[in-house]
């Protein structure tokens, strides 16, 4: 099955949001592509990428504890539209 990532609106909101620090966060079905993701990421926006390993239910399913990191940018990818 083939899923329109929009890569290129997370660019254009990591850009405009100057984050340095991004976390993914992808559901299990998406994280064979994480590499691919990040990397496509990493190299139109000098970010670092962080990809959250961990459980993913849902939109709001947003990582405990993640704003120790220092994140400034949390990008998470589902697999049906938000309505």
């Amino acid at each position: 099955m083939q899923y329109d990532l929009e890569l290129d609106a997370a660019v254009d909101k990591i850009k405009s949001e100057n984050a340095s620090l991004v976390c993914i966060q992808l559901p299990s079905g998406l994280r064979p592509k994480a590499a691919e993701i990040q990397r496509y990421l990493e190299s139109r926006t000098g970010a670092r990428i962080l990809i959250w390993a961990g459980t993913c239910f849902g939109a709001c399913d947003v990582p405990l504890h993640i704003e120790k990191l220092g994140v400034d940018l949390i990008i998470h990818w589902g697999h049906s539209k938000w309505r």
